[in-house]
C-alpha cells in the first residue's frame, strides 16, 4: 500500500470516528434536553397514605402524568413527610412544596367563606358536599385563596357517631365523652355531649382505656382505623363535613406551559366529583365490612330527632354568619347560594 493511500485511509478513519463522536454527543444532548423538558412537581399531604385525601392525590398524579404524556412528573409526599397540616398553606405559598392539600378546619378564621360548607347543614354525601363546595368557590373566588392557585376542592363524608354504647336519641348523648374536632366538637357540645379533642391516631387507645366512649367522624374510619371493633353502634346524624383544598404555589403555576395549565384546569371539577364519589363508596364498603366482621348496628334516628339536632346546632351557623360578616362577606347570600347548589346536586346524585 502506498504512503498516499495509507494517509488517505487514516484520514477517512479519523473522519468516521469524529462523526461517530458527534452523533453520540448529539444523542446525549438530546437526552439531556428531553430530561430538562420534564416538569417535576412536589405534592405534599398530611394524613397517612391510606386515607382518602392521599388516595385522591395519587389518582390526580396518575391522571396528570397520563394527560400530559409524561411531560409532568408529580412526586407525592403523604403523612406530613414534607409539610404538616398546620403549615401546609404557608409552606406552599413559600415554595417548600409546589402543591399541598390542606384542611381549612385546621386554621380557624383563615378561610371564612369556604368554611360555610363545614357548618351543620345536613349534607348526606361527600359527592354532594364536594361539588357544592367546588361550585361555591368558583362563583365567589374568595380572597382567602388569592395568593395560590386552587387545583381542586372536596370534602369528607358527613360526620356520624360511632360508639361503644347505643345512641338512640339525644338523651343518650348527655355527658357522653366522644372524640371530635373543630365544628364537629362544637356540634356535640350543642347536643349535650362531652367532646374530647385528640388526634385521630390516639383515639383507638383512648377507646380501649375508656377515656372516650366513641367518636364523631366520617364512617370510613370504622375500617381504616378498625374503630368497628370498639364502636359497635353507629348513629346516623349527618353532622358537619370537613372541606379540603388542593393549592399550588402561584409562581410555579405561572411558570407552567399553557398546555399543562389547561390539563390541570380540566381536571379541577372532575377531581372534586371523583373524590366525593370515592369517599361515599368507601363509606359503604367500610360499613359492609364492619357489619360482616363485627356485626355492628346502624341506628337511624327519627325525623323529629334529626329536626331537633338541626335546631340545637343552629347557633353554630349564626356564629359563622357573624364571622363572615366581620370579614366583609355577604353571609346570607352565600348561604342562599349554598342551599341552591346543595339542592341541585342532591337532585342529581341523590340524598
Amino acid at each position: 500500500m502506498s504512503r498516499k493511500t495509507t494517509l488517505l485511509t487514516v484520514l477517512l478513519l479519523c473522519c468516521a470516528l469524529l462523526a461517530a463522536c458527534g452523533q453520540d454527543q448529539s444523542k446525549e444532548q438530546g437526552k439531556q434536553s428531553a430530561a430538562a423538558a420534564v416538569i417535576k412537581l412536589s405534592y405534599a399531604n398530611f394524613p397517612p397514605a391510606s386515607t382518602f385525601p392521599c388516595i385522591q392525590m395519587e389518582r390526580w398524579k396518575a391522571e396528570v402524568e397520563k394527560r400530559t404524556g409524561g411531560k409532568v412528573v408529580v412526586e407525592t409526599y403523604p403523612g406530613g413527610t414534607l409539610l404538616e397540616a398546620k403549615n401546609m398553606f404557608k409552606g406552599v405559598q413559600d415554595g417548600q412544596a409546589d402543591i399541598g392539600c390542606l384542611s381549612m378546619s385546621y386554621q380557624p378564621g383563615v378561610f371564612p367563606m369556604t368554611t360555610a360548607v363545614e357548618q351543620p347543614l345536613g349534607f348526606t354525601s361527600a359527592t354532594v358536599a364536594s361539588l357544592t363546595l367546588f361550585d361555591l368557590f368558583q362563583k365567589y373566588k374568595p380572597a382567602e385563596f388569592k395568593d395560590v392557585k386552587v387545583l381542586t376542592m372536596f370534602t369528607s363524608a358527613p360526620s356520624n357517631i360511632m360508639s361503644s354504647v347505643p345512641v338512640r336519641g339525644l338523651d343518650d348523648l348527655k355527658g357522653l365523652e366522644l372524640r371530635a374536632s373543630g365544628t364537629a366538637a362544637k356540634a356535640l357540645g350543642a347536643l349535650g355531649a362531652t367532646p374530647v379533642s385528640m388526634p385521630m391516631s390516639q383515639a383507638p387507645e383512648a377507646l380501649q382505656k375508656g377515656l372516650v366512649k366513641g367518636l364523631l367522624s366520617s364512617l370510613e374510619v370504622l375500617k381504616d382505623f378498625n374503630f368497628a371493633e370498639s364502636c359497635r353502634y353507629e348513629t346516623i346524624t349527618d353532622l358537619p363535613v370537613y372541606p379540603f383544598a388542593v393549592v399550588m404555589n402561584m409562581a410555579k403555576w405561572k411558570s407552567l406551559p399553557a398546555d399543562v395549565q389547561q390539563v390541570l384546569d380540566g381536571l379541577s371539577r372532575e377531581q372534586s366529583e371523583w373524590t366525593g364519589t370515592y369517599m361515599d363508596g368507601h363509606v359503604q364498603e367500610s360499613l359492609a365490612w364492619s357489619k360482616e366482621k363485627y356485626a355492628i348496628e346502624v341506628i337511624e334516628l327519627p325525623d323529629a330527632t334529626l329536626a331537633q339536632i338541626q335546631a340545637q346546632t343552629a347557633p353554630l351557623l349564626e356564629e359563622w354568619k357573624t364571622q363572615a360578616k366581620a370579614a366583609g362577606l355577604p353571609a346570607e347570600t352565600i348561604l342562599e347560594d349554598l342551599a341552591k347548589l346543595k339542592a341541585e346536586h342532591e337532585t342529581k346524585y341523590g340524598k
